[in-house]
């Protein structure tokens, strides 16, 4: 007779579980319309408020064998897995997204396609110093085929006693010596009004880490016809990097390069912690062009090399990296910059 009674309790407890779902997938269904109400607004998806208000309601018509903590815990993961399923909604509408275009943007700089399968490579000085430095490096990529020459003419430094970069003298620098060659050349500007000017001398617009939510920065960048370079911020979510190209894409222009450079994290071994997951999350969640830049992510000459290899063995379409023809006179970042025999040396492995 007991054993009968275990039974049944068993199927009516089988019968509460499948209650339980579809009231949860019915309160799912309710937060989703929510959310579409939200978005039209211009709301946040979280309110604390109206969170606590929802669990101090549900505590007070508590009467079961549950303590109250409990049945609070319980509700506050129901909250959390709700406010994650009005993300996705979000995340899904987005122009970025792979929902919106399941094809691959292939990123177009003149001649040179970046995505859609191809590896390109990105490398140059940290800081354009002069003419004869940038031609060195710029000969020495040369040879290895390289189609692009980077370099900063505008840095922004965490001191303000740092060297700020040679401005729009570097860009022109920049510019001559890649014509020289026949590179396309990419630079960070750092201040909206600059980019009218810049994209006289630029084949790709650089938006660095720091600026990665200058959101003024991102809707002019938007509106320029030149390709977007854009480096995910220090301590940005995955989300929050996706929203940035946004801003961009919102503008008409879809010509936009994902860059990881690394997070800050706590870990102090290297200047930043290398995120390689973000490459394939990236490139499943967005149709855009994935790299990452080896040089900003850890800091460390003897790193560049297996982190490139990295991320090329998790589908990144590309690597940047510093050269420079004297790392130890380098204005800025000396430490993580290769010299052209370290270069040289560099490619002949990754080309491998």
């Amino acid at each position: 007779m007991q054993e009968l009674n275990l039974e049944e309790l068993r199927k009516q407890l089988d019968e509460v579980n499948i209650e339980v779902l579809k009231w949860i997938n019915r309160r799912g269904e309710l937060v989703k319309k929510i959310g579409e109400i939200k978005k039209e607004q211009g709301i946040k998806v979280f309110d604390p408020v109206r969170e606590r208000e929802m669990l101090d309601h549900i505590v007070d018509h508590h009467e079961g064998p549950f303590q109250s903590s409990t049945i609070e815990h319980l509700f506050k993961e129901i909250f959390k897995a709700a406010k994650e399923l009005q993300e996705d909604d979000h995340r899904k509408t987005l122009l970025v997204s792979r929902e919106q275009k399941p094809q691959d943007t292939i990123v177009k700089v003149g001649n040179v396609n970046i995505g859609g399968g191809e590896r390109q490579y990105i490398m140059g000085p940290c800081s354009v110093e002069s003419e004869e430095q940038v031609d060195l490096v710029a000969k020495a990529i040369k040879e290895h085929g390289i189609p692009i020459l980077r370099g900063g003419a505008f840095k922004p430094r965490t001191s303000p006693y740092d060297f700020q970069g040679l401005g729009f003298e570097g860009l022109k620098i920049l510019k001559k010596v890649g014509d020289r060659y026949g590179l396309k050349v990419v630079s960070e500007i750092v201040n909206p009004n600059h980019i009218e000017e810049a994209v006289e001398y630029l084949d790709v617009i650089q938006i660095g880490a720091r600026n990665m939510q200058n959101f003024e920065l991102l809707k002019e960048a938007g509106r320029s016809d030149k390709p977007i370079f854009l480096k995910r911020g220090l301590a940005a979510t995955i989300n929050e990097f996706m929203n940035a190209a946004e801003y961009i894409i919102s503008q008409g222009n879809d010509q936009i390069v994902l860059c990881e450079r690394g997070i800050r994290t706590y870990e102090t071994a290297t200047r930043n912690t290398l995120d390689i997951t973000a490459v394939p999350i990236l490139k499943q969640e967005t149709h855009l062009p994935v790299f990452v830049d080896v040089t900003h992510s850890t800091g460390r000459r003897d790193l560049l090399l297996p982190a490139a290899k990295a991320a090329m063995a998790i589908g990144a379409d590309g690597v940047m990296a510093e050269v420079h023809p004297d790392p130890a006179t380098a204005l800025s970042d000396a430490q993580q910059q290769m010299d052209i025999e370290a270069f040289h040396k560099f490619m002949g492995e990754l080309q491998k």
